[in-house]
């Protein structure tokens, strides 16, 4: 079984991923660090040189033509599901969970904002309202997902039932 973790940014996709696949004894995939590792810069970098366009395609690109194991989970970016046809090819090819925030817990988890190239200037406040903002447009896709799970305090244990319920 493939699982493809998505959801606004900090709401905990890395570190579900990672707890997720240690309770199924499988790899964990973090898409944005496959790509750091292939272009050799961070997000925030290749956003700076390339813009989000490019930034967005390529991040559709390493997610179709990523050699996953047949079993897998991966941690993907919080706006990758709503660009192409990101979130009907996740869906056809493993099992899709939104993990859900609101937003307040999401602006008390984003502290260093300096490596996220959308929010890295704003303050609290700032950040509330975009988040706002965000997830009403975001929304469509993410609730796509397969399954949709409220993230705050969130047990792995917990997330491995609810995917083989």
């Amino acid at each position: 079984m493939r699982v493809f973790l998505i959801g606004f940014m900090g709401c905990g996709k890395s570190t579900k991923a990672k707890q997720l696949a240690s309770r199924l004894a499988c790899p964990v995939i973090d898409l944005d660090a496959v790509i750091v590792a292939e272009q050799g810069k961070t997000i925030a970098e290749y956003f700076a040189a390339y813009g989000e366009a490019a930034f967005r395609q390529l991040e559709s690109d390493t997610l179709k033509n990523y050699p996953y194991p047949e079993t897998c989970v991966v941690a993907t970016g919080g706006g990758l599901p709503c660009f192409f046809d990101n979130m009907d090819w996740m869906n056809a090819n493993g099992r899709t969970v939104y993990l859900q925030m609101e937003p307040a817990q999401l602006v008390s988890r984003l502290h260093n904002r300096q490596k996220r190239p959308l929010i890295k200037d704003m303050d609290d406040e700032q950040l509330f309202a975009f988040i706002q903002h965000k997830l009403a447009e975001r929304n469509q896709f993410y609730t796509q997902a397969q399954l949709v799970v409220n993230a705050f305090d969130l047990d792995a244990e917990l997330l491995e039932e609810r995917l083989k319920g």
